[in-house]
């Protein structure tokens, strides 16, 4: 009896030792769930409430920042966001959308929420690099060839743009092989690599065909520059040029690695 008690004792310890049994999910009482549920309907419809329905989270200003021609009222004016409207509900997507349709000299805009009352308009304007006449006024082009403004006065330090492709000489066939869009955005090539220091001495960049491009300078200075290729290059040898023959009145860097100066 005694050994065989002993073997009962050891059986019984080895099944202590394993693991416990699993206890079973017992889900909460129907009235806990009732009292969750109920709780979160009422905060979602309060949270509704809140943003939809309550004076606190409504549009109260508009704000404008970035802006250099345009004046903030204008800014605002053709965002045309609705005082009192509830913020969450303002559709920013579709300001910006308006604003670039309505003012093309704006280039980017970012219409954000600035809670609890305020939308706020961040706007980069379009920068001209150059000018078209048009009768007394002026076109302003942007860095992308984009004509995004008419002015009456020309803005300053901006060159002119001269499409000279009626010209004896001219080459006709590169207006119908190019069209006018590419002949500006080549220009514009080349208003955009020009050193500072000539840039702010340039008055008119004229085309008279794709790789036929000059500068007219202040002091009736004149520099052919050919195509918009290699523009950087062009640079580097024109500033060096004019380092070199300070007293020249012309300049060719149509082929940066053979550059021409003369006159005086």
């Amino acid at each position: 009896m005694a050994g065989s008690t002993t073997a009962e004792r050891g059986e019984r310890q080895q099944e202590s030792s394993g693991p416990p049994p699993a206890r079973r999910f017992t889900p909460p009482p129907l009235r806990t769930i009732i009292i969750l549920a109920v709780a979160l309907a009422l905060l979602g419809a309060g949270c509704v409430w809140l943003f939809y329905g309550s004076q606190w989270l409504r549009v109260e200003r508009v704000s404008v920042s970035g802006t250099r021609v345009l004046t903030p009222a204008q800014v605002r004016e053709a965002a045309d966001v609705r005082i009192g409207s509830p913020l969450i509900s303002v559709d920013t997507d579709a300001i910006e959308a308006r604003l670039r349709r309505k003012l093309p000299r704006i280039d980017v805009v970012e219409a954000v929420r600035s809670w609890p009352h305020g939308i706020e308009l961040k706007v980069t304007e379009r920068t001209p690099v150059l000018l078209v006449q048009k009768g007394r006024n002026f076109v302003e082009v942007d860095d992308e060839g984009v004509r995004f403004a008419t002015v009456s006065e020309a803005p300053k330090g901006v060159p002119a743009l001269k499409l000279n492709l009626s010209e004896p000489g001219s080459r006709a066939p590169s207006l119908r092989r190019f069209g006018e869009g590419r002949l500006v955005r080549e220009a514009v090539r080349v208003a955009s690599a020009l050193p500072a220091t000539v840039a702010r001495d340039t008055r008119t960049v004229k085309v008279r065909s794709y790789d036929d491009i000059s500068l007219e300078l202040s002091d009736r200075r004149t520099v052919a520059w050919g195509s918009g290729e290699k523009g950087a290059a062009k640079a580097r040898t024109l500033t060096a040029l004019m380092k070199a023959s300070p007293g020249a009145r012309h300049f060719d860097v149509s082929v940066p690695t053979a550059p021409a100066s003369s006159g005086s």
